[in-house]
Parts: structure tokens; sequence; C-alpha cells
């Protein structure tokens, strides 16, 4: 099997990764200090370090090569089986992180479980994998009732507002959006009415955003991105903005060189995570950023050939719920950071700092690369058999 997987994606895949422990190592140091600091007063640590987000990042990579090994061994029609109770398991913990001493903070949502005080993660990062295997399983099975109104799109309505509801009361923007552009594109590939995937859509945002509405901060975010000279918000959100815009410009063509940003020194926000590409920007510049957009662009393309050549339907919709996942990300975190969208807290898939990206990113590459496998033995099957004929 794995003399046939896609090699190049897997090899993008891994590609994306180091390269992100390699940008995390430059741009964290700041950050690192400055947190360490705070726990050395704390009494939690003894001395602060600049190396603190690089060994948590280092850990992730490894939790997270295990999972790309899981998903690429474990035959992709396996998960058809327990794609229901790994979804219903993660609705689960969506609304354990309501619970107060189960749920944790971190920063503006109330999105993680914390145990023991030491491991965290974020289920909805888990959800949209496990939304995209049970979606895949329940449009294969309605084939040829999903445009229908009460056998199709009444159950996906409910279905896609439960799932991006329990994220919208945290709430997460970014996982929110996401949730939908998977839910929507698998929806409508797998034979959705286009009226009812709108109004599907409409639903979910008519229920979800008031919640995520009613934060102020995320207000504000809006606020700054459609008024960004407005001085209630110009030293706060305003300001982070423009500080990534400065950084992405002073990259200029071919950059300022690895690890020489200035705008990593506490100018922007949550550098080793949300924007980290404006970093990567002021350090690489233009025309090295174009080789990793590159190598995102192959990525994608490759995905979508691998929905292309699926032996089946489940196949089929499962690849094209993960690229649309990478896909939808990666669009959104570079438009976040370019000012083109307002702030949503998203990761740059398998480049910013953060262990359930990272690990279910790279479980649900896995399960991509093992879909691939079977395709190529189809694809190569098919061909000898019209040459034959």
């Amino acid at each position: 099997m794995f003399r046939r997987i896609d090699f190049l994606l897997l090899g993008i895949a891994l590609g994306l990764t180091f390269f992100g422990l390699a940008m995390i190592a430059s741009v964290s140091v700041y950050e690192s200090y400055q947190l360490t600091e705070r726990l050395v007063s704390q009494g939690i640590r003894t001395e602060p370090t600049n190396s603190f987000y690089l060994w948590r990042s280092f850990l992730h990579v490894i939790f997270g090569m295990a999972a790309l090994g899981i998903g690429m061994i474990i035959p992709y029609s396996l998960w058809s089986y327990a794609a229901r109770p790994l979804f219903i398991l993660t609705l689960i913990l969506l609304i354990s992180v309501l619970i107060p001493g189960i749920g944790a903070n971190y920063g503006t949502a109330r999105s993680w479980i914390l145990f023991a005080g030491l491991l965290s993660f974020q289920p909805s990062e888990f959800l949209k994998l496990t939304l995209i295997l049970y979606l895949a399983v329940w449009l294969q099975k309605r084939e040829q009732f999903v445009s229908n109104l009460h056998e199709g799109f009444v159950p996906f309505a409910i279905l896609l507002i439960i799932s991006t509801g329990l994220v919208a009361v945290q709430p997460d923007l970014g996982s929110f959006l996401v949730l939908t552009a998977i839910a929507s594109t698998m929806f409508f590939v797998g034979g959705g009415n286009i009226t009812h995937l709108i109004l599907g859509g409409s639903l979910a945002a008519a229920i979800g955003l008031p919640f995520i509405l009613t934060t102020p901060y995320i207000r504000n975010r809006f606020k700054a991105f459609f008024f960004p000279n407005d001085p209630s918000i110009t030293e706060t959100i305003g300001f982070q903005i423009k500080q990534a815009l400065i950084a992405i410009g002073s990259g200029g063509l071919f950059g300022a060189g690895y690890g020489k940003s200035v705008q990593k020194f506490g100018y922007l926000p949550e550098v080793q995570a949300d924007t980290i590409f404006a970093a990567m920007a002021e350090e690489l510049g233009f025309f090295r950023l174009l080789i990793i957009l590159g190598m995102y662009t192959i990525f994608i393309v490759r995905g979508f050939h691998i929905a292309q050549t699926a032996p089946d339907r489940f196949g089929f919709l499962v690849a094209t719920g993960i690229t649309m996942w990478v896909a939808f990300q990666t669009l959104l975190n570079i438009a976040v950071n370019l000012s083109l969208f307002p702030l949503t807290g998203l990761t740059l898939p398998f480049i910013s700092y953060g262990g359930s990206s990272l690990v279910s990113l790279l479980l649900a590459v896995g399960i991509l690369l093992n879909i691939s496998s079977y395709s190529r033995v189809e694809t190569i099957a098919a061909r000898r058999k019209r040459h034959v004929i």
C-alpha cells in the first residue's frame, strides 16, 4: 500500500509541517520568554526560556506523525463504521467545554478541555474531521434523497445547526466558518440542491452568528475591519491589524531574513499561531512566500484529484471534505493577515502553533493518502480493462 500512496501530497504535508516548526522556532522567541517569565513569577517555572513554544510544537509534531501513520495504515472504508460514534463523541466533548471545571479559556474563547492542568486539546478541531466522516456516510446512504426537502435538506440543516451552534457558543468564529464551508461543499457535491444549500447556510448563520456577535471582542474585530481608523479601537484590534500589514509590507520581495522579524517582538498578536503568515512574509519576502503558497496549491490540486479518482462514493466525499478543509482554512487565515477579513483566531494549516489543529490535520492527511492508494489501484485496473477491450 505504501508504494502506491500519493508521495507528492505526503511530501508537501511533511514539508509544510517541518517548515512550520522552523518558523515557530524563529517567531515565537519573544512570546515564549514573556509567557515563561510570568510562569516564573507564579512559581511554576524556575527560569524563563525563549524556546517554550518550539518544544511544545516539537511534541505536537511527534503526535501528529503518529496520527498520520494511523490514518495511512487503517483502510479508509473502516472509518465509515466509526463515523457516527466519533461524531457523537466530539459533540459531547464540545458540550463538556462549556461545563465549569472541564472547559478552559485561552485568550478569548472557551474552546479547550484541560487535563491535570497540563494537557489541553480543542474538540472543535477534531469535529472538522468527524463531521467530514459522518457526512460522507450520511450522504452516501441518502444518495437518492439528498435533493429532497424533507429527507435531504431538513436532516442536513439540523446536523449543520447542531455542529456549528456548539462552536458558536464558545464562541469560535473561525471554526464556525470552516465547519460551514466543509458541510456546504460536501452537501453540494453529494447532490444537494443549491437553493437548499443557501437556505441551510443562512439558517446556520442566523442561529450561530448572534451567539458569536454578542461577545464584545468579536464585535470589535468586525468594527476594526470596517472602520480601521475608529479611535476607540485604534490602539487595540485596529493596531494589531495594521501591524500585520506593516510586517507583510516590510518583507518586500526578498524578506528581512530568517529570524530577523521585528514585528514578532510584541507587535503581532499570537504571532506563533494566528498571525504567523505575516511574520513569514516579513522574514521570507514575497518570492519565498510564493513557494509556500505553491505547496498549498499543489496539495489542494492533488487532494481534489484523489477525490475524483476515489473508488467509491464514501472515499470521494471524504477526500473532498478534507481538501476543502485545508483550502478554505488556508485562504481564510491569509485573508485575515492581509486585512481582507476580520480576525478569526484561525490557524494556518500545518504551520501555525496548535497541537489539536496539527494532529487532526495530519490524521486527515493520512486518511486522504490511504484513499489515494486505493484510487490508484482502481484507476490502473480501469485503464487496463479499457485497453484489453
